[in-house]
């Protein structure tokens, strides 16, 4: 019984570590949605633009100006970053909600075993 209790303890604390690193992980997937969704509307912005713009971007408190062709190939090349990071979340996400359902079932079965 003892055994049990011990091992319901520490498939306890395993399922609120896993809570909390799904957690985690949500919030983590959420920024990246934000930034990806910046992204976007600045890339809509550049079809507004002509070639012959004057970009500019802030690198510190300085307004650097930059070329129009290499501006929107780094933003495309962010949101291309940004889609494999949400992508590699969403699988940490999926990994870790599977691990959590063993989790409980495992805590269901000992939890059971007990009474």
């Amino acid at each position: 019984m003892a055994d049990l209790k011990l091992q319901f303890e520490k498939l306890s604390l395993a399922f609120n570590g896993q809570q909390n690193n799904l957690t985690e992980l949500a919030e983590s997937r959420s920024q990246l949605e934000t930034q990806y969704q910046e992204n976007k509307i600045v890339l809509e912005e550049f079809e507004y633009l002509n070639e012959n713009s004057k970009i500019y971007k802030l690198t510190g408190p300085v307004l650097m100006p930059q070329d129009y062709a290499e501006a929107k190939m780094n933003v495309s090349k962010r949101i291309e970053f940004i889609q494999s990071e949400i992508k590699r979340v969403e699988e940490k996400i999926e990994n870790e909600q599977k691990l959590m359902e063993d989790t409980r079932n495992k805590l269901l079965e000992v939890r059971s075993s007990m009474n």
